[in-house]
């Protein structure tokens, strides 16, 4: 099987474990910036993910349903933003740009 290259966005997981995204990648450099799951950022070798595939130790995996882990998000955070929010009687418009002098 070949070694599939990683695309910005795609989710694999390390030694059966460790879950991350492929965040970044740069030609020139060969490299690849992946982020855990917990938020941890690392630059991995073109040449050592190829190896890491060929002995097994990367596989592709789903995107987890809670994204959260790599933000700092917590659940208060979040309060109010759902679903139920939506029927609340707000204006969500941008204001105009009144005020704003063009010539300045």
């Amino acid at each position: 099987m070949a070694t599939p290259q990683p695309a910005i966005g795609d989710w694999y997981r390390l030694n059966g474990g460790a879950l991350f995204e492929v965040v970044a990648l740069d030609d020139d450099d060969g490299t690849i910036e992946i982020q855990y799951f917990d938020g941890t950022v690392e630059e991995m070798d073109i040449e050592d993910w190829d190896a890491q595939w060929e002995d097994g130790a990367l596989e592709p995996a789903e995107a987890p349903e809670d994204w959260s882990g790599s933000v700092d998000i917590e659940a208060s955070d979040n309060e109010g933003r759902g679903s139920d929010s939506l029927g609340e009687d707000r204006d969500l418009r941008a204001s105009g740009l009144e005020g704003i002098d063009l010539f300045e």
